[in-house]
């Protein structure tokens, strides 16, 4: 009987990762149809097969370099289900990240992908925070050619601690992984948060939380 129970819950597990991503594709490819985007399901509707073509799999300009030259100095080029209809249904997706020096990726989450980020020129400060309660960091300086891992859903960032300009690839778990910029969110809120709950869970006075919250 005790093997049984091994057994069960053995299932319950494995069936549990394995919904922790983009379900399975069922057929050979499912290109978003945009036509019907007004439909509501969990991810897109397939276009007509006999209408597919090499263009609804192809995207173009990751070689360019993004433009920087903002407050963060960072820029990120995605190339999701977004921008290649083809990825629908195959649970992947990739990013060009450029970063001015000294520029940063600021700390966000994917809450529907896991990350694997490649620097292709240039030196990264990267780092990711563990849940509660340990919140511990994990970070390391990476170089040309150095490849990090950011699980599903932890806050994470990216920092260039060089003089030039960076450049790293991100592939992410998702066609459609999500980003919740912590500072965006929970400062650039639509309506604002309350200044009191803010001030309470940062500890600090409602003007500075008034002052954050107006630089979003």
């Amino acid at each position: 009987m005790a093997s049984k129970f091994l057994l069960l819950a053995l299932l319950a597990i494995t069936s549990s990762i394995a919904s922790a991503s983009d379900p399975s594709s069922l057929q050979d490819f499912c290109v978003a149809d945009a036509k019907n985007s007004g439909i509501l399901v969990n991810g897109l509707v397939c276009k007509d097969p006999k209408l597919v073509e090499a263009n609804d799999f192809f995207f173009s300009g990751l070689h360019l370099a993004g433009n920087t030259s903002n407050a963060v100095g960072s820029s990120v080029t995605p190339v999701n289900v977004a921008q290649i209809a083809g990825l629908n249904a195959f649970g992947i997706s990739v990013a060009r990240i450029d970063y001015a020096p000294w520029g940063i990726n600021p700390p966000h989450t994917h809450p529907r992908a896991s990350e694997i980020l490649t620097v292709l020129e240039g030196r990264l400060k990267v780092g990711f925070v563990t849940s509660n309660p340990e919140n511990r960091l994990i970070t390391k300086v990476l170089e040309k050619g150095d490849v990090f891992v950011f699980p599903v859903g932890l806050v994470h960032f990216q920092q260039n601690v060089g003089y030039g300009n960076a450049i790293a690839i991100a592939a992410l778990s998702s066609q459609n992984p999500g980003v919740i910029t912590i500072a965006n969110a929970v400062f650039g809120s639509k309506p604002d948060i309350s200044a009191d709950i803010l001030a309470k869970a940062f500890q600090v006075e409602k003007n500075t939380v008034y002052n954050f919250q107006s630089k979003f």
